[in-house]
């Protein structure tokens, strides 16, 4: 069962200019950074809330880091702004599962390392009113941030 919205997606082309304005703007702080190879992005995560099933909601930014990336044909293709929807839920697993049986095509056949550690995998946009979907299900460390 979908808990929650986790994070929205940010694709961006200076991730540091990008986090800047986050900050300068709204006074929003970033909570995690990290590179993940395997999607070609390095990331920002900005923590916004806290919720009562212990995860929380974060703007992710994204910048690739090679053209070649998931994020990097995007940008070419779009230019900045909302790259995905991502919803926090106990089993990814079982969600993804409920979506494929429902007829919505899952682009992941097993769910990959996310963000801090998180388990994702992503619903086709085609599928999904043209929003992209990710379901997270975080890792418990970073449930108790």
């Amino acid at each position: 069962m979908l808990t929650r919205i986790d994070h929205i997606g940010i694709a961006c082309f200076d991730l540091d200019t990008t986090v800047e304005f986050y900050r300068a703007t709204y006074g929003f702080e970033v909570f995690h950074t990290e590179v993940n190879e395997e999607q070609g992005v390095r990331e920002a995560m900005i923590r916004i809330n806290g919720t009562s099933d212990g995860g929380a909601s974060y703007l992710q930014l994204l910048e690739p880091t090679r053209e070649d990336s998931a994020v990097g044909k995007w940008l070419a293709k779009n230019g900045e702004g909302v790259h995905h929807i991502a919803f926090g839920t106990a089993d990814v697993d079982a969600d993804a599962q409920a979506a494929r049986d429902k007829g919505v095509r899952v682009l992941y056949d097993e769910p990959r390392r996310g963000s801090m550690d998180s388990r994702i995998t992503f619903l086709h946009p085609k599928d999904c009113h043209g929003v992209l979907t990710e379901l997270v299900t975080a890792a418990k460390a970073a449930e108790d941030h």
